[in-house]
Parts: structure tokens; C-alpha cells; sequence
């Protein structure tokens, strides 16, 4: 892509009403646009970072036996009524509406019912399971603080996979998988070593959830590492008996404050003893289908990356998600020798299959690299005069700031 093509515009200072980093800096680039409180949208560059975090996802929930559908987002609230969770007595953060008929709807928070009822049709016998089913699809929470940018919004796209089993131990097999594959997502998206597989409360429906805390100051939880185990245990659940469950002691823990990227449950039969999905085992007997739900907020996890991996002069994209592995800066001005060289590598690049930005606007060079940093491309190549009488290009590495002068064989090679 050419940066003359974007309609988008840097921006020097933040948004006075943003309080978190995330915001500002994902808003001060031009990623995301603010349209009311929670509630943002991804311009060019910033919806191809959350393409990309999708990728990772769907790829890791393929790997596990995921298959992906799309369910609506208006929900029935006669299944809500069954589960005893269309009160806003219970759930504080629907969203409803009515159609004009009177009849009222629900903006969906979450999916458990929806597929579960929808799986009536389709599951049966013992024959038709496990089913793993996945969606990343458009969630609608009425929170009544919305703050934190991409961390905590009203409307936001969401990973949520739902699990069914015929027993216990399928279900424990399956939440095994699932754990590696969540760790593999954090560890690919750049975020593995601040994370934590975190103990926390199960709610109704089991004794813990497993929440994945990535660690900051801007984070909501306050949660206790084992650096040893490689685990954490939410204040929630910090007691005697969970200590010595996990085999750890109190004082080797450490107090942090985290941001929760994604969550783990095991839902035994509430919903589908509720809901009526029964399938019949190899004895003839009906049983209740046995769930998982696992879910991950992919804007959440794009706003945590910004939040944990930027610094003073903006972004730092890890190269798995970053929206383009190279940015090349041309410092001369159009019809220019440096220009046509930039220009050349630019087309070469992009055929060799690398992803390239291409700088191509006629501004000072300052500017070129201020926007370069904030942007935040693994990699920025310069193009100028100086660069071209040396018969290199001046690389520098986004994440260490390290600075090299290359040939092209070399500048391959490593952005590579």
C-alpha cells in the first residue's frame, strides 16, 4: 500500500477524553476511530491488524477439531427465560430491543443458548458427538464504564467456541487442547511471556474458570504469579484451599495488576439440561450433552498488545500482526533518483511477497519518521541521497531501534 492512498491522518496529540494508551495511541495513528464511549471502528490499518489476530485464532481453533459458523446476533428471549439469564436482574449488560410487533429481543452478550438450542437439530446419538463449533462474530455488552479503549467495549468482535461432549472425561480432554491452543494465540500475537494461565472463579458452573491474565498497570485484575508454575491465581479465588491445591504458598506469590485476554469454562449440563439436548449413549440411556464455552475479545487483545509493546514515540507491532512487515521511507522528492530506487524497491519487494508500506508522500523527513515510529512497522527502510551514494539502505528494527546500513540481498533476508 501507498501512504498517499490512505484517506486515514496521523495525529500529534492524543484525544483530551482517552485515558488509556491503547486509545490514544491506536486513535493518534489512525488505526481506530472513536464513535461514542466503547464503541469504536477499525479504519484500513487497524482492520488489518484484527484480520490478522483472526488468522491466528482460526487457525489455532482449527487445529483442535474447531469448526467455524456465524450465528445473529437478536437473540430469542424465551431460551434466555429457560436459563434464567434474560433478567437484568441477573445479566447487568444486555442490550434489548423490541421488534414493532412488541416482542423483545436481545443484542447478543454471549451465545451458550443460541447454539445450544440450534443443536437440537443435529445432535442425537453419542454417534454425532463431540462437536466443537466456533464463531468470531459482533458481541453487544451494555458496561456501564467504558474507558479502557479496545480493552472494555459496548460492541466489540469476539472469538467464542462451544464445546460438547459425551462425558466428563471428553470435556477435560477437550479443555486440555484448548488450553495449549489459548497459549499458542497469546504466544504468537507477541504477548506469551506476560501472560498467565490464571485460577479463577467457575461461577455456577464449576469450581474454577481459567482466565489468561496479561500483565500491566493498566489492567483491571489484580492477580498473584508464580513465576516457578508459570501460572497466577485471580484475588478472587486466593484462598487456603486453592493454594494447596496448586501446591503453592502464599508468600511465594507475586501481587500484579492484569489485563484478561481470554477465558475458559466448563458449563457441565446447565444449559443443555435446561434447553432439552439429550442425546442417547451406547447403553440406550438419554443423557444431557456435557459443555465448554472459551472465549477471546480479538479488539481486547489488539488494544492489550498496544497497550504492553508500544512506547514513547508510539507502536511496535510484532510481525505476525503488524499490518505490514516493512515501511519504506523515500526522502526524495517525486522524479527524484531516491524516489525511482524507493519506488523500485517498493515493487520488488511486494513481488518477492513481503508486505510493504510504501512512504510516498512529498513531507519532511521529521515527519516521515515520526509517523513512521508511531505507525509502528516491524521495519523501516530509508531511501535518500546519502543512502543511494553508499549503495545501501538504511533498516531499522522497530522493536530494538537498531539501525544497519544493508544491501538488498541483506534487506531481504532479514525482514524475511
Amino acid at each position: 500500500m501507498r501512504q498517499s492512498q490512505l484517506f486515514t491522518k496521523t495525529r500529534r496529540e492524543a484525544p483530551k477524553e482517552e485515558v488509556s494508551t491503547n486509545a490514544k495511541l491506536l486513535i493518534r495513528a489512525g488505526y481506530i476511530n472513536k464513535e461514542m464511549a466503547g464503541v469504536y471502528s477499525f479504519l484500513p490499518l487497524g482492520l488489518r491488524v484484527r484480520d490478522k489476530i483472526a488468522g491466528i485464532i482460526r487457525e489455532e481453533m482449527n487445529s483442535v477439531g474447531g469448526v467455524e459458523l456465524e450465528m445473529t446476533a437478536l437473540q430469542n428471549q424465551e431460551l434466555y427465560e429457560k436459563t434464567g439469564r434474560w433478567s437484568d436482574d441477573v445479566v447487568d449488560n444486555w442490550f434489548k430491543t423490541k421488534l414493532k410487533s412488541g416482542t423483545e429481543l436481545g443484542l447478543g452478550f454471549t451465545h451458550e443458548e443460541m447454539i445450544t438450542e440450534m443443536l437440537k437439530n443435529h445432535i442425537s446419538s453419542y454417534k454425532d458427538l463431540p462437536v466443537y463449533a466456533y464463531q468470531i462474530q459482533t458481541k453487544f455488552r451494555n458496561e456501564e464504564r467504558a474507558k479502557s479503549g479496545l480493552m472494555r467495549g459496548r460492541e466489540f468482535l469476539m472469538k467464542d467456541l462451544y464445546s460438547f461432549n459425551d462425558n466428563q472425561e471428553s470435556l477435560d480432554d477437550f479443555y486440555d487442547q484448548m488450553k495449549g491452543a489459548y497459549e499458542r494465540i497469546f504466544e504468537r500475537v507477541g504477548l506469551g511471556d506476560l501472560t498467565y494461565i490464571t485460577y479463577a472463579s467457575g461461577g455456577t458452573f464449576s469450581k474454577y474458570s481459567h482466565e489468561y491474565q496479561t500483565l500491566s498497570e493498566a489492567g483491571e485484575d489484580t492477580i498473584y504469579v508464580s513465576e516457578e508454575k508459570k501460572l497466577a491465581i485471580n484475588k478472587e479465588v486466593l484462598t487456603e484451599e486453592t493454594l494447596s491445591e496448586l501446591g503453592v504458598k502464599k508468600e511465594d506469590l507475586v501481587e500484579k495488576k492484569a489485563i484478561e485476554v481470554g477465558n475458559i469454562f466448563k458449563l457441565g449440563t446447565k444449559f443443555s439440561s435446561a434447553l432439552g439436548l439429550i442425546y442417547t449413549d451406547e447403553q440406550g440411556e438419554k443423557q444431557p450433552v456435557v459443555m465448554g464455552s472459551y472465549g477471546i475479545g480479538l479488539g481486547r487483545l489488539m488494544g492489550t498488545v498496544a497497550e504492553v509493546l508500544s512506547d514513547d514515540k508510539g507502536l511496535i507491532w510484532p510481525k505476525s500482526i503488524a499490518p505490514f512487515t516493512l515501511h519504506i521511507v523515500s526522502l526524495g522528492i517525486k522524479d527524484s533518483e531516491a524516489y525511482k530506487v524507493a519506488e523500485e524497491l517498493y515493487k520488488h519487494c511486494g513481488e518477492k511477497g513481503l508486505e510493504v508500506f510504501f512512504d510516498d508522500r512529498d513531507i519532511a523527513a521529521g515527519e516521515k519518521f515520526a509517523d513512521a515510529d508511531l505507525l509502528g512497522m516491524p521495519y523501516r527502510v530509508v531511501v535518500s541521497d546519502k543512502t543511494l551514494k553508499e549503495g545501501k539502505f538504511e533498516l531499522k528494527e522497530r522493536k530494538s531501534g537498531e539501525v544497519k546500513m544493508v544491501n538488498l540481498s541483506e534487506l531481504l533476508a532479514i525482514v524475511k
